[in-house]
């Protein structure tokens, strides 16, 4: 069998120091198939990274390594100094490359987005697409066996039940650092999405049908991380945690049957939700709530492809605050369909939603093989040509930039529960680390607390 060196190659923090997921999972399939395996968490090491890696590499001998690539930016378009993650990364790999020699197999989310680009830039050998539990072992038994491969292999369906799903392999070491410096984990209940926003990668990465790991796996698996780590506290990273079939509803009774006692959060779209569900989520640990609202009228709604419209989202919170429920509303201004009267209407929308609060976006960044690349594309807003390896922000070509950013300032001028651009709500929460605040932080703009004495 072999040995694999899994690094994830993460250095960002905004907005949360966020645990390596992906890689604990790959990590996890291939220990089970009686490889060895040693995981390398790059924001661990950020002092001394390229002296960690060469040490890494020494120690360990790898026939294989593995990088994670969880972002390519920071698909925001007022981002200080616009950072390009792949930079690092093409310094790591050049790195890597003098002084080892056996494949480099490059995976993540950031990855699928731009997989024959990416691999071409950072000149590595192969690429997984998409899940890569079961895809990882395919490659590297080919390898190992002198089979010839494609060098980007394609999405296998990960079977996502009680004997298929793989349990992430924490790390002691990992989950110390995540759980001090943001106060959660993460787990993933399910994979896919089928919803069709039109600017979105989720489906790209995780494919359009639902997948789910049984309540019961799910629970187990929480009361395991609570008695091996002592964590009580994290974020289910599921593209959307309220789907409309109903299981997450059946975990939140798991979760009080087997009495978990783990305080949650998690993604959720603004549709219809009744009182009793919001007291059973609640009674399972449910404390606040990251909504995908997105477009702030109606008209720019329809304009990405959103089965909802904005009295959903306002009967979604309205709904929240009666049980009590913190919400973090996200949107995005300068979207398909956008005006200056849509802007108006939308800052005004806005300002119906009370008790929550409402982080904002200039503009989308356009992926490849979305529909908003297609707009893009026929709108001359970007090239056909163009890679999209560097950011690239669709603004509708009906409204002025910098006149829209303008209002959205305005209309947030001296309100603490409302970001924009988003890195002013980093700078507050950065604030609130200091004083020893953890977890999501900008439920506190909605329900302030005392710092706590040091």
């Amino acid at each position: 069998m072999s040995r694999i060196l899994l690094i994830s190659s993460n250095t960002t923090t905004a907005p949360l120091p966020v645990y390596p997921l992906g890689m604990a999972l790959v990590a996890a399939s291939l220990v089970e198939n009686g490889h060895a395996v040693k995981q390398l968490d790059l924001l661990l090491t950020l002092d001394n990274l390229l002296f960690s890696v060469t040490a890494a590499i020494l120690e360990f001998n790898p026939d294989f390594i593995g990088i994670s690539i969880r972002n390519i930016d920071t698909v925001d378009s007022l981002s200080p100094g616009n950072p390009w993650y792949l930079s690092d990364i093409k310094h790591l790999v050049d790195h890597i490359k003098k002084i080892y020699q056996n494949p480099i197999i490059l995976g993540g989310p950031g990855f699928s987005i731009l997989p024959e680009q990416i691999l071409e830039f950072l000149n590595a050998d192969f690429g997984i697409v998409g899940e890569g539990e079961i895809s990882i072992n395919k490659l590297i038994d080919n390898l190992s066996n002198n089979i010839k491969t494609e060098k980007i292999l394609y999405p296998i369906e990960t079977p996502i039940d009680k004997n298929g799903f793989f349990r992430p392999l924490y790390e002691k070491k990992l989950v110390a650092y995540y759980f001090d410096q943001s106060g959660m984990l993460s787990y993933q209940t399910k994979r896919g999405c089928p919803h069709g926003c039109k600017y979105c990668s989720y489906p790209l990465i995780e494919g359009r049908k639902l997948r789910y790991q049984t309540p019961e796996f799910v629970a187990d698996n929480l009361i395991r991380l609570k008695k091996d780590f002592n964590v009580d506290a994290l974020f289910f990273t599921d593209a959307i945690f309220n789907d409309r079939q109903g299981h997450y509803l059946m975990i939140a009774e798991q979760l009080i049957k087997k009495q978990c006692h783990i305080k949650w959060a998690a993604y959720f779209r603004p549709e219809n939700i009744k009182q009793p569900e919001l007291k059973l989520l609640k009674d399972s640990g449910l404390y606040a709530m990251e909504v995908g609202s997105d477009a702030a009228c109606d008209i720019t709604l329809k304009g990405i492809n959103k089965s909802f419209s904005f009295e959903d989202i306002f009967r979604f919170n309205e709904s929240c605050i009666k049980a009590d429920i913190p919400c973090a509303h996200f949107f995005m201004f300068g979207g398909p369909e956008e005006t200056p009267a849509t802007v108006l209407q939308g800052l005004k929308n806005i300002e119906r939603l009370v008790n929550c609060a409402v982080f904002v976006f200039s503009g989308i960044r356009i992926l490849p093989k979305t529909k908003l690349h297609e707009i893009a594309v026929k709108e001359k807003i970007i090239s056909c040509n163009n890679n999209l390896l560097k950011s690239c922000y669709y603004i509708s070509p009906h409204v002025d930039k910098n006149w829209m950013e303008i209002k959205i300032k305005e209309a947030f001028h001296r309100k603490k529960d409302r970001f924009f651009p988003p890195e002013q709500g980093q700078m507050r929460m950065r604030a609130l680390k200091v004083f020893g605040f953890k977890g999501l932080l900008w439920d506190m703009a909605i329900h302030p607390q005392k710092p706590k004495k040091k």
